[in-house]
């Protein structure tokens, strides 16, 4: 049954339990840049931009909060370029809450191309090469040049496969860069938030020493991060069942870089409260979209000369305006407007799909709502 959130509970001054149902919750997250309401999903503009789509787009499909990356937004234009311009948000005219990661997954895919060290990460920039150092100060330091209004620190993300021993060694550098994050931007310095990553690897264990030794560093929020990099599906749920409940209930959870339905569904319901991926807007780019009857590829022949708008359920402007016909003709011709209808799509599907979400658990019927979601997307 749904019960609202004990006073026990202790909630933040930045985020408001409003309801549990289950182990699903429903709350509410303060910024200086306007409320969030939780679960949510973060549509990904890395470099300063939603891909094909426009801030009055996102505004008009009530995305709530967006991300940005600080290792692209560093290499490219510039932080502090972006700095002297008011900061992220009035440089990309986007009014609502911005967060941005520290890049450390950026710096994880660039295997040949980084020396980690205590001091930090020394990298090569994968555009043209040059050098650069991220320490855990300097990686909080252009987040504030960015404006974020949630700051990710630096840590480091293994690869699906590394040997026990190594991931120990990683996660004990993660949690001793994450207290350094944390003495650079001294907890309650408005406006800015500064989230933990808990990692771990696989290990079950670890990833319990993690969650045990971060919450001890009163951060603003929490994150689970170093899933989704490879592993089966099952480990994945597996070690985010085991995981999530362990942080701490008054504070924001956040699972990075997932975004396929049935995994929201599966972190909704052990309590996670954010999500962001590129799922979405890639997708959309390859043809693939999302629908109230699964996910349909748009490239296909079948649709051709099919005229019913491409979900009859959906409100959004592709689906009142054009036919799949017409979004096959567009795709096919390779023509970019297929790109920013497609996306349009995809992330309305994904906004309403958290709303739903929210609603059912206020209403006390997560559960139902999961299985009904899990039945169209089973995969």
């Amino acid at each position: 049954m749904a019960h609202f959130a004990s006073q026990d509970s202790a909630p933040s001054c930045r985020f408001r339990l409003l309801k549990v149902d289950g182990q699903a919750r429903r709350a509410e997250l303060y910024t200086s840049h306007g409320t969030v309401q939780t679960p949510v999903f973060m549509p990904v503009g890395t470099v300063g931009s939603v891909k094909a789509v426009a801030p009055d787009d996102l505004l008009a499909l009530d995305a709530e909060i967006i991300l940005g990356n600080a290792y692209h937004l560093h290499l490219r234009p510039g932080d502090e370029l972006i700095a002297r311009r008011g900061g992220l948000h009035h440089f990309m005219a986007w009014p609502k809450p911005i967060l941005t990661d520290s890049g450390g997954f950026q710096v994880f895919s660039l295997p040949g191309l980084r020396k980690i060290s205590e001091e930090g990460v020394e990298f090569r920039s994968h555009l043209n090469g040059s050098k650069h150092i991220f320490t855990p100060e300097k990686v909080i330091q252009i987040q504030l040049n960015l404006g974020s209004d949630i700051i990710m620190p630096l840590d480091e993300c293994v690869s699906y496969g590394a040997d026990y021993a190594y991931t120990a060694k990683s996660t004990a550098l993660t949690t001793r860069w994450a207290a350094r994050a944390r003495a650079a931007l001294p907890s309650g310095r408005s406006p800015h938030m500064l989230f933990a990553i808990t990692q771990g690897g696989f290990a079950a264990d670890l990833r319990r020493a993690s969650v045990e030794e971060l919450g001890g560093l009163d951060f603003d929020g929490f994150a689970i991060g170093g899933l989704s990099v490879g592993e089966p599906r099952g480990l994945m749920h597996s070690l985010l069942e085991q995981t999530a409940p362990l942080l701490p209930w008054d504070k924001p959870r956040y699972l990075m870089g997932v975004g396929a339905p049935r995994d929201l569904l599966a972190g909704m319901g052990v309590g996670v409260d954010m999500f962001d991926c590129v799922l979405p807007t890639r997708n959309a780019r390859n043809g693939t979209l999302y629908t109230s009857h699964g996910k349909i590829n748009i490239k296909n022949q079948t649709y051709a000369e099919d005229d019913s708008p491409l979900d009859p359920a959906c409100s959004c402007y592709t689906c009142r305006s054009f036919s799949k016909a017409y979004l096959r003709h567009l795709y096919v011709a390779g023509e970019l407007l297929a790109f920013r209808l497609n996306s349009l799509h995809n992330l309305n599907y994904f906004m309403d799909f958290m709303r739903l979400a929210r609603l059912a658990i206020e209403e006390g019927r997560f559960a139902s709502f999961r299985k009904e979601m899990e039945d169209i997307y089973p995969e």
